[in-house]
């Protein structure tokens, strides 16, 4: 299942890592500052979702394409509006006349709204911006997909949810038959709903139909992460109607609850908010995270007791 990493450390701006099971390539939420992030695991990195572009956000951006550039690979970028713009702003500021067009490529996909996703690519040693297409979907690939919320942080903050495909898995104690490629077969006409798929077992033929009680789907695993917002009754909605009954939620909680007047000025959330959200949308684990620079470590175990007190209340 999809694995999360925080490669931040306290005071540092926030960066996680989602490690994708299977494969050599991961993901990474949002580019603040991130010690515990190594070379390696950026030139793993296979798509970056950022949620806004604030400097605490955003600002290692230049640290993670300096160790992309060179790859040949192309790397998509999900952001919130005039996010092609500010990476052509980051990377026309350097000078790259030693750097072939084929070192990298970067696609762009900008969120206007739930609807419109603008797709952009750029690539060395101009990084001119062209348009290649509108979609209404943001993220898909072999291991799963990846759906959003638009946030209100006084500007638009991407909440992101990582869900995994379905898996079918074969029941063999139901089934009296031996174990063949047969089984394969059945699960991609079950996959299809070809129903009326043939299939052949010990020479027997049998309609796929009659064979899918052998099989059984399993939900994907959903991980969602959740930065910065206001603690308001439209940015919950938007929470609940994504993330509900998600497996795994990493969530901003940027005060502790004495501060939530500087919450409430700074469309931030605060501990006991961020806990209560996640407990209404039913989520089996919750994390806080992102947490004020003002905070010692006492204070992040403050914030801890108050979310978690909040999200198992019931």
């Amino acid at each position: 299942m999809l694995q999360a990493e925080i490669k931040s450390l306290l005071r540092e701006d926030i960066s996680i890592l989602i490690k994708v099971p299977n494969s050599g390539k991961h993901y990474l939420c949002d580019c603040g500052e991130a010690s515990l992030l190594t070379v390696k695991e950026i030139q793993s990195v296979s798509a970056i979702f950022i949620s806004h572009t604030h400097i605490d956000h955003f600002s290692n951006f230049d640290g993670i394409f300096r160790h992309q550039i060179g790859s040949g690979e192309k790397i998509v970028i999900c952001g919130p509006k005039n996010i092609h713009h500010q990476i052509e702003a980051r990377l026309k500021s350097y000078t790259w006349n030693l750097v072939g067009e084929n070192a990298i490529e970067y696609e762009i996909r900008e969120i206007v709204s739930k609807e419109e996703i603008n797709i952009y690519k750029i690539r060395p040693p101009h990084w001119n911006l062209e348009l290649i297409t509108t979609q209404n979907f943001l993220f898909e690939d072999e291991h799963g997909n990846v759906d959003f919320a638009i946030l209100d942080h006084k500007t638009d903050s991407i909440a992101y949810l990582f869900k995994e495909k379905d898996s079918v898995t074969f029941n063999g104690s139901t089934s009296e038959f031996k174990k063949g490629k047969w089984i394969s077969e059945l699960k991609t006409a079950f996959e299809n709903n070809d129903s009326d798929k043939e299939i052949e077992i010990e020479q027997t033929i049998y309609k796929a139909a009659d064979l899918f009680h052998l099989l059984e789907r399993n939900a994907g695993y959903k991980l969602g992460v959740i930065m910065d917002h206001a603690v308001c009754e439209n940015n919950y909605e938007k929470i609940k109607t994504v993330f509900k009954e998600a497996d795994m939620v990493y969530i901003e909680t940027f005060y502790k609850d004495e501060d939530q007047g500087f919450a409430k000025t700074n469309y931030h959330s605060f501990a006991s908010a961020s806990g209560k959200i996640m407990n209404e949308c039913e989520v089996k684990e919750a994390i806080p995270i992102h947490f004020s620079r003002r905070y010692t470590e006492s204070d992040q175990l403050e914030i801890e007791t108050a979310f978690y007190k909040a999200f198992k209340r019931n």
